[in-house]
């Protein structure tokens, strides 16, 4: 074994969760645009329509995105009329987010996207499902130091 064989490519883990990463996102790229969303706003517009009104803080936490790649996702979608943000009434520091009747229409209109993504894994479920499974793992457990 050559003493550089663990600063090889094709020996990181990073690069194929990296790559598979813009691949699944160019995946979805011309499937959103038919709703004028990014993959980001997407994402973000995912955990939205889950809860409904979430904290600032608390939305960027569950999507990893620091304020500063967060803010702008969350001023687009506002100005698209989907979400309403706006600050708390005791507290001018935390800042709500909040769905807007647009937005509700829209999660219905959305509710194939993930099915045509699925479709593009050719019914592969057990192995999409157990993919899923390890990355919310080694999500959670770098999560937790």
């Amino acid at each position: 074994m050559d003493k550089y064989d663990k600063i090889k490519l094709e020996n990181q883990i990073c690069f194929p969760l990296y790559a598979l990463s813009r691949e699944i996102i160019k995946l979805y790229k011309p499937i959103l645009k038919k709703y004028n969303l990014t993959y980001t706003q997407y994402v973000t517009m995912l955990v939205i329509w889950e809860v409904e009104k979430i904290d600032f803080k608390e939305l960027g936490k569950r999507l990893h995105l620091d304020s500063g790649t967060l803010t702008p996702v969350i001023n687009k979608l506002v100005s698209m009329g989907l979400v309403i943000k706006y600050r708390n009434e005791k507290d001018d520091r935390l800042v709500t987010i909040e769905l807007a009747e647009k937005g509700k229409l829209l999660k219905e209109d959305i509710l194939e996207v993930p099915e045509q993504i699925f479709c593009t894994f050719d019914g592969d479920a057990e192995d999409v499902m157990m993919l899923k499974k390890y990355l919310d793992k080694f999500l959670d457990l770098l999560n937790s130091k």
